[in-house]
């Protein structure tokens, strides 16, 4: 009868690890679905919305440490070190990305309101840091996989924007998105990453509300 149970549970574990569980919320909530990242694809933008994604993205993201660095380095889920190492490298490889579209790009467009479109972009940055440091086992790696799906969707937008700019910048190589889920041992660390992912993509739909407000009051 024990070993049954204890077949039973392990069973379950797996299933629970295996069933995408950060993939089905970056689909039903990932700045995938916003419009004006569906305008900028669509070729509908003009040069200084271009130029303000770039900018506002090497704003919150341009910077060592970044999240997974920071997660990695904090340590509450040691499973997920490996994975959470490769996601750090791959992120490395995109700063350079960003600091070299950002100098093509030019100056930051001006545009109404910018004291508070740079508080918003810092308490950002304040927000993806907390979710990076936090002390309960698998949110941080559940936010970090979010942030690598999310930026999986924004690598058109960031070709075609060294197209525009004409640059070469390739992006880096993520660890695949359904080995972070697999990483919940227990269904509290399952919880947590759901938990970190639902923090982020929160923070991303965020950033693309801006973006979308700061272009329209760019006339």
């Amino acid at each position: 009868m024990t070993m049954g149970m204890a077949g039973e549970r392990r069973a379950a574990v797996a299933a629970a690890r295996n069933d995408g569980t950060i993939a089905r919320l970056v689909a039903a909530d990932g700045g995938a679905r916003h419009p004006h990242r569906a305008r900028l694809l669509a070729g509908r933008a003009a040069a200084r919305d271009w130029s303000d994604l770039v900018h506002a993205l090497c704003a919150v993201h341009g910077d060592h440490p970044g999240m997974a660095d920071e997660a990695l380095a904090h340590g509450a889920q040691p499973a997920a070190a490996a994975w959470l190492e490769a996601a750090a490298r791959a992120f490395a490889v995109e700063r350079g990305r960003l600091a070299r579209l950002v100098a093509a790009a030019g100056p930051l467009p001006s545009t109404p309101g910018q004291a508070e479109s740079e508080a918003a972009l810092a308490g950002q940055r304040h927000a993806l840091g907390m979710l990076a440091r936090s002390d309960r086992a698998g949110c941080a790696t559940g936010a970090v996989a979010a942030l690598v799906a999310e930026w999986q969707a924004l690598a058109p937008l960031l070709a075609l924007a060294a197209e525009r700019f004409g640059i070469a910048a390739e992006g880096g190589d993520f660890p695949p998105l359904a080995e972070a889920d697999a990483l919940a041992a227990t269904p509290g660390e399952a919880r947590a990453a759901a938990f970190g992912a639902q923090q982020l993509l929160a923070q991303s739909r965020g950033a693309w509300d801006l973006l979308e407000a700061r272009a329209a009051a760019r006339g």
